[in-house]
């Protein structure tokens, strides 16, 4: 799943290689898959972007924003995004195919599940239309808009006080783009236990964890993404995980304790027992 590093990488090259494109053809469902979510019927698509001229790209979150005129195209996290130049043999299945005047194309293909969502702009009353505007309209995390004084409004907010490490970080987007899959290492770096409640989390550790939201973010996007993702020409990211199902029952690099992965809130968490001791 794509998050907010990654999205931005996508949104940069697509600024660099689609934008200014004409879109010639568009296929969709071209491979059914279940849990690929459209707006609206799939063929719709093709009725709302062809002859279209790519805008611009833009991360919302961990999503992936296209604009053509008046036609937005969002990709959500479980999205994979690729781009084939001219005449490059292209995958047997997808869920999305986009043509351009040049031959080239790009290509969406989902994971376990993702929307793929195309509609006129100011004509979207899907259920995902909450979570897209929620992602749109909250500032970016990797923004500078997004900065110590914002973030402690979030956490020292009264909703967020029974909540734990995680489930302020993870859920309900109070941070679109901000998942499960970048958590981890973020509240290892600062040293904060998933579970622990907010509310037994001093003024120090709070400023820390936003030290480490920005710069392990920071280190994920520089590094070109995580290394279980992949950019828009099919490239692995460079970062490697500190703490993953790569590194569960394994000596914690810093302390030499046990690195634990326990199932928590629908999800895997990881933790080092001697870094991250629960309050």
């Amino acid at each position: 799943m794509i998050e907010a590093p990654e999205a931005r990488l996508l949104c940069e090259q697509l600024n660099k290689t689609v934008c200014g494109k004409r879109i010639t053809d568009v296929f969709a469902q071209y491979t059914p898959h279940k849990f690929a979510w459209f707006y609206g019927k799939p063929e719709e698509c093709a009725e709302r972007l062809v002859g279209k001229t790519i805008d611009k790209a833009c991360p919302q979150g961990g999503m992936v924003e296209l604009t053509a005129g008046d036609t937005m195209l969002v990709l959500t996290d479980g999205v994979n995004l690729r781009y084939f130049e001219p005449g490059a043999k292209l995958p047997s299945k997808h869920q999305l195919l986009v043509a351009f005047d040049d031959e080239s194309c790009l290509l969406a293909s989902v994971r376990m599940y993702g929307a793929l969502l195309c509609f006129t702009r100011g004509h979207f009353d899907a259920p995902l239309a909450a979570y897209y505007e929620t992602a749109r309209t909250k500032p970016q995390v990797m923004s500078d808009a997004f900065d110590k004084e914002y973030f402690l409004g979030l956490v020292n907010a009264p909703d967020a006080q029974k909540k734990s490490a995680k489930a302020f970080l993870a859920t309900e987007q109070t941070i679109p783009g901000l998942g499960n899959g970048v958590l981890q290492d973020i509240l290892y770096h600062a040293h904060i236990h998933p579970k622990t409640k907010i509310d037994k989390l001093g003024a120090e550790e709070k400023e820390k964890m936003y030290e480490q939201v920005k710069e392990t973010l920071q280190d994920i996007y520089r590094l070109g993404g995580r290394s279980t993702e992949t950019d828009l020409f099919g490239v692995p990211g460079q970062y490697v995980a500190s703490l993953s199902k790569n590194t569960a029952g394994h000596a914690c690099p810093k302390c030499g304790e046990t690195i634990v992965k326990e199932n928590y809130l629908g999800g895997s968490i990881y933790y080092c027992r001697g870094c991250q001791v629960m309050k």
